[in-house]
């Protein structure tokens, strides 16, 4: 971030929320799509989310302001920030950005946020909140008002498969047979679909907020996905990360949730039963949801492992992928084949 984009928001913030000696403390880190910073005033601290200058199209801006509609939606129901104010004035640093509460949390992936805690009654406390807060945000059901303006949920599922075999056959990257059998399996196997609802796209510990002072979370955070779908597409993303039950040494994003790789941590099949009790929603078909999470995810990064082949990117995360992306693959056909 520029000083004369830090600068640019400090003059919005305190004309336009009337907040005086407003500071830039400094960038948030995690994600890998928008940019974080944490901005502080007088009167109160928030965060400012938007895209990176290298990501500026026509489109870029669409995730944030999603994710800034979700945020006002969610108000009151699920534990998320509050949305405080929304800009998209492009002439006061270049691109749209969103305000939001600053909430004082850590984003669990490998280590827990209080040394004091045992590691396996924390983690499952932490686990079964992550099923209860995901619960409260498929309570928001279709049709909605709200959620009209955020996707249609209409045959979601075929989609998804047909628009992501469709990139990666035209846009291959390397020899990836599994992809093309696996999504052929995904086509000829959908199951009946639940009453659809909103969907975080991108759910799990890494994307949550947790208290240091108890095992529990604060704030579901990181929006800019969420959608109207099948909301046990959420439940199989955060299970795909969790317990040691994987398809590959190391996993595919091995730092995602991996406090839970430890003895005693409850499993997957636990996880999901939370959420059922929770929702009143079946689990029947978990193992082809998991399936389909992992490979969904593998075709959209591979898009990303092509960048990095190309060399237009080069950073840890687009290296890692030639790993990832196969494992997710993994994953995906241990699933299928009812291992979850």
């Amino acid at each position: 971030m520029s000083t004369a984009s830090q600068d640019a928001v400090c003059r919005w913030l305190q004309e336009n929320l009337h907040w005086s000696n407003v500071q830039f403390l400094g960038p948030l880190s995690g994600g890998n799509s928008n940019l974080t910073w944490h901005f502080s005033g007088a009167e109160q601290s928030c965060v400012v989310r938007t895209t990176p200058d290298e990501a500026i199209s026509p489109n870029s801006a669409r995730g944030i302001e999603r994710e800034s509609k979700v945020l006002k939606l969610v108000e009151g129901i699920v534990k998320a920030p509050k949305l405080i104010a929304w800009c998209d004035d492009t002439e006061v640093m270049g691109r749209p950005f969103l305000v939001q509460e600053w909430i004082n949390g850590s984003s669990v992936t490998a280590t827990l946020p209080n040394a004091d805690w045992d590691p396996v009654e924390a983690t499952n406390a932490l686990g079964e909140d992550m099923m209860r807060q995901l619960a409260d945000v498929h309570s928001i059901v279709w049709p909605h008002e709200a959620l009209s303006s955020l996707g249609r949920p209409d045959n979601f599922v075929s989609r998804q498969l047909e628009r992501w075999l469709a990139v990666r056959k035209e846009y291959a990257v390397r020899e990836l047979p599994l992809l093309f059998e696996l999504g052929a399996w995904l086509q000829d196997n959908r199951p009946d679909t639940e009453r659809p609802a909103l969907i975080h796209g991108d759910y799990h510990l890494d994307n949550t907020l947790v208290s240091a002072e108890t095992p529990e979370i604060k704030a579901i955070i990181d929006w800019e996905l969420a959608t109207v779908g099948d909301p046990a597409m959420d439940v199989a993303l955060a299970l795909l990360f969790w317990g040691d039950k994987r398809a590959c040494v190391p996993p595919a994003f091995s730092h995602l949730q991996a406090i839970s790789r430890r003895s005693g941590v409850v499993d997957r099949r636990h996880l999901a039963g939370v959420w059922s009790s929770e929702t009143g929603r079946s689990t029947d078909a978990m193992g082809y949801y998991i399936a389909l999470a992992a490979w969904r995810l593998a075709a959209i990064i591979e898009g990303a492992y092509g960048l990095y082949v190309e060399g237009k990117v080069n950073t840890p995360y687009a290296a890692g992928l030639e790993h990832d992306v196969p494992a997710l693959l993994a994953e995906a056909e241990q699933a299928a084949a009812g291992n979850w």
